[in-house]
């Protein structure tokens, strides 16, 4: 057996920055990275190993920072690249590494490679870098094929010369061909270039996106999702291509040249667990999202199947389970649990709740499931304002709304801003501690009245909050050896409940039955997501336990 320690990214617990929305060190009422550093020591208390950072570049901020005009330009919103050093360096202190976003499927159109292109024309090398083409039709006014953007509406736009380019989110950011060397090369050297700063890895954003079919054929005929059918990979003419491995397997060799076990993370949606594996393969990335872990319905059966075949997958390659409940870009999982029907998604389709909220068992079920990803082998990551329990803002006025998504999609799809609420920290009206007292400015989206019950100062030292779940759980998984990377064995349970133990000597059991179920044979309960009853665990109810 080796006494080499595993790489800390085995089973590490990533918490995730939404920047913007974290903390405001300057009072212009949008997070930035002095209010990042200011609060170093609570992610150190909540017990996390890591940091992701969603995008800090420069950037004009069509996208939020996802449409990057300079990687190695902090956007002064946010700070300097000598204020991230000194975050890096400060994070480190308190034993806690940082990840940022990098964003290789597209630029900004206000970078200096697409204003170039722009300025030389058609036909010349500028325009190489990015994916040009003549229209089809007569005159060449339709679109070169049928391509849609992610966020609404074709993803082609056509320029005064007559050529369209492609960008399959805004129009801002045309998405850059990875065809060419000049393309490659040059991600290679903003990976190093904070390599060289310190960072301890990237997450990848949009990592499934960046090859697309030389042809560029049009969209293949669309299936309908069906529970009974087995997923199947389809051959899609942007996503998923094959030939994306070579570019993250010359990405795993720029961060073998640093020390310290740098990582990558990836954004990959694929189709299938076989799929996702390839992303992570022993001479590529190191870890992926497990976005099947998310989409999951509540219910036994699947989140079983989604475990089973995730462990599976990824033990073949060598690579472990990352797990993940939330992010940026989707509804927080309190309010999608909250609903009567909390049911499955599919990949690249947005979520659609159904039915009204009931936020207390949304609540209630987001314990049990903070308890079940946490026991899990691998590696897990948090997103902000997860820990206080924070819901999703559904009703956030139409005025306010950000997000790309609202406008592209004709004013049909209300977009992420409601995930990306400004989290609270203190106080009993708003901005709650995310911004200095006396700030200059409101936060950039408004907080609800009902989040003063729901401030870090307001959980912290309740035993029954949802804060002081995380904390604990957090330190028992750093204290147990059962936890963190490894393997599971099932054992035997009711319908509808999920139990399974962990070497050494210990279980977890979830109740997803409408039925409170027995505890099996234990010697003590370490933690529990809610009260027990006479030796019971309740519906929506999880629970750790010493053997």
């Amino acid at each position: 057996m080796s006494d080499v320690p595993a790489p800390w990214w085995r089973d590490a617990v990533i918490y995730q920055v939404y920047i913007r929305s974290f903390a405001d060190g300057n009072g212009d009422g949008v997070g930035d990275i002095a209010g990042l550093r200011s609060r170093l020591p609570y992610l150190r208390s909540l017990g996390v190993d890591a940091v992701w950072i969603n995008p800090w570049y420069k950037s004009p901020m069509a996208d939020h920072g996802y449409d990057v005009a300079d990687f190695r330009e902090i956007d002064p919103l946010f700070g300097t690249v000598e204020e991230a050093e000194r975050l890096i360096e400060e994070a480190h202190g308190h034993g806690i590494r940082v990840i940022p976003d990098i964003v290789p499927n597209h630029t900004s159109d206000q970078h200096a490679w697409f204003r170039a292109a722009l300025a030389a024309g058609p036909g010349s090398p500028e325009r190489e870098r990015y994916v040009f083409r003549p229209g089809r039709g007569a005159d060449g006014a339709e679109p070169p094929n049928d391509w849609v953007s992610c966020f609404g509406g074709p993803a082609w736009t056509r320029l005064p010369d007559g050529e369209w380019y492609l960008h399959l989110f805004a129009p801002e950011q045309p998405d850059l061909n990875w065809q060419h060397p000049e393309v490659r090369a040059e991600f290679e050297s903003i990976l190093r270039f904070w390599f060289s700063r310190g960072v301890d890895g990237f997450r990848i954003d949009v990592a499934h996106g960046l090859i697309k079919h030389p042809e560029l054929p049009d969209l293949p005929p669309r299936e309908e999702a069906a529970a009974e059918r087995p997923r199947r990979h389809l051959d899609h003419p942007h996503w998923d291509r094959d030939e994306v491995h070579d570019i993250y397997r010359a990405w795993r060799r720029v961060a073998d040249e640093f020390p310290g076990d740098r990582s990558f993370v990836a954004e990959a949606w694929a189709d299938t667990p076989e799929r996702l594996a390839a992303y992570v393969r022993r001479d590529g990335l190191h870890t992926a999202f497990n976005f099947d872990f998310l989409m999951s319905s509540w219910d036994a059966k699947d989140l079983r199947a989604v475990i089973d075949d995730s462990l599976a997958m990824l033990g073949a390659v060598g690579a472990p389970a990352t797990w993940v409940l939330s992010n940026h870009d989707v509804v927080r999982h309190p309010s999608r649990y909250g609903r009567k029907v909390a049911r499955r998604w599919v990949a690249n389709e947005p979520y659609r709740p159904e039915g009204p909220l009931d936020l207390e068992l949304g609540t209630r079920r987001a314990r049990a499931a903070a308890l079940l990803m946490l026991a899990l082998p691998g590696g897990a990551y948090v997103y902000q304002g997860e820990e206080l329990g924070l819901p999703e803002v559904e009703d956030l006025p139409e005025a306010v709304l950000q997000d790309p998504v609202w406008e592209r999609s004709g004013h049909t799809d209300r977009g992420r801003d409601g995930c990306r609420v400004p989290i609270p920290w203190s106080g009993r009206s708003a901005p709650y501690g995310f911004s200095a007292e006396g700030a200059r400015a409101e936060p950039w989206l408004p907080q609800p009245e009902a989040w003063a019950e729901l401030s870090v100062a307001a959980q912290s030292g309740d035993p029954d909050s949802m804060l002081e779940l995380y904390r604990a759980a957090l330190r028992l998984r750093r204290e147990h050896p059962a936890l963190g990377d490894g393997t599971l064995t099932w054992l035997d349970a009711p319908a509808g409940v999920l139990s399974f133990s962990r070497d050494p000597g210990f279980v977890c059991v979830v109740n997803l039955s409408p039925e409170a179920c027995r505890l099996p044979d234990h010697t003590s309960v370490l933690l529990s997501s809610g009260p027990l009853e006479n030796g019971r665990l309740a519906p929506d109810r999880a629970v750790w336990l010493a053997v």
